[in-house]
């Protein structure tokens, strides 16, 4: 990038964007994400048109990996804007447009891992009765709900980004917004934040009710089945730790970067930084669509059943005793 003095979008005087690692090992690595995502998601895909939206629990699984195969199919436009391997005016249109699309799915993805959650402690509180969020059609219109509030809250990031492109504003995406744009986007960052943090403390609570079932469960029946209860506490957790380490690194990150887009006076070292570092994190809640179908197998009966007959084998289910039945028809759908 040119390192004559101009004056930025914030005021500030333009930064130079240090793009040697953003431009040759991020765009590799997020190729490695897009075949691995698009395999193991059109897997899925597969699997679950052959399955029925029979419960609340599977509506929520479809509609994540619909999250998934959309943020997946994002990625080879980012891929080449970031290695330069298009024209400029393709890296406009990430900016304004298929950008805005992946945090779209990111936080509809989020959102819905929280409803996972949600559904699998209802299941507890009240496993053979019906609560209206139980049913499938609530499932559906929630998540329906989700994507059209998502979306309209990013819309204005499509409207605002306003600025003529050209190939030197289009190398740093907030230099196609004005002031207004600028605003909108820095408040959609703290929004998103509170749908994170929020979304992830519901989940420890809802999971640590469901562990603690799990444990008061494994008591009563006086299981010796130790290793079953291990098991099933790790498949409830899974949800958990997938979601944390994805998507927590990435919002300790975002902040401090957006506001040094949007309108701080930070050094041109630190912004370069805080870019790598929001990069970095944003690879790794990326893998995210690679992580979902492993709870589709662990935590979805009916998955994995199809998913075996698919194969052709047979699915046997081993007797584990009353602890592991009863709890499982809990904790798993």
């Amino acid at each position: 990038m040119n390192a004559t003095e101009a004056k930025g979008f914030n005021g500030s005087e333009r930064c130079p964007r240090d793009t040697r690692v953003a431009q040759l090992l991020f765009p590799a690595a997020y190729t490695a994400v897009f075949f691995a995502g698009i395999l193991l998601n059109t897997l899925a895909l597969w699997v679950f048109v052959h399955i029925p939206s029979s419960s609340t629990f599977i509506v929520y699984l479809k509609n994540m990996l619909v999250a998934d195969l959309i943020m997946t199919l994002t990625l080879p436009l980012k891929i080449l804007s970031d290695a330069r391997l298009g024209p400029w005016q393709l890296r406009a249109f990430v900016c304004r447009y298929s950008a805005v699309i992946f945090y779209v799915t990111m936080y509809a993805g989020i959102v819905l891992l929280g409803l996972v959650a949600l559904d699998r402690f209802l299941k507890i509180v009240r496993p053979f009765g019906k609560f209206s969020v139980q049913k499938p059609a609530f499932a559906k219109t929630v998540s329906a709900l989700v994507w059209t509030l998502l979306s309209l809250v990013s819309l204005p990031n499509v409207v605002l980004s306003d600025k003529a492109a050209t190939p030197s504003s289009v190398r740093k995406c907030a230099s196609l917004k004005g002031p207004l744009g600028l605003q909108w986007h820095q408040g959609v960052t703290y929004m998103c934040q509170v749908i994170f943090w929020t979304t992830l403390a519901l989940m420890l609570l809802f999971y640590g009710v469901i562990a603690k079932k799990v444990y008061d469960s494994y008591r009563k029946s006086k299981s010796k089945d130790s290793r079953g209860s291990r098991k099933l506490e790790g498949k409830v957790f899974l949800v958990v730790a997938v979601f944390f380490l994805c998507f927590a690194p990435f919002h300790f990150a975002r902040v401090p970067y957006t506001h040094s887009q949007t309108g701080s006076t930070a050094s041109c070292r630190l912004q370069n930084q805080l870019f790598l570092a929001k990069e970095t994190t944003l690879l790794l809640a990326t893998t995210n669509i690679c992580m979902d179908p492993l709870i589709y197998i662990f935590l979805c009966k009916k998955f994995t059943r199809r998913l075996l007959c698919m194969r052709g084998r047979k699915s046997t289910a081993p007797i584990q005793g009353n602890f592991t039945s009863q709890t499982e028809n809990i904790t798993l759908a």
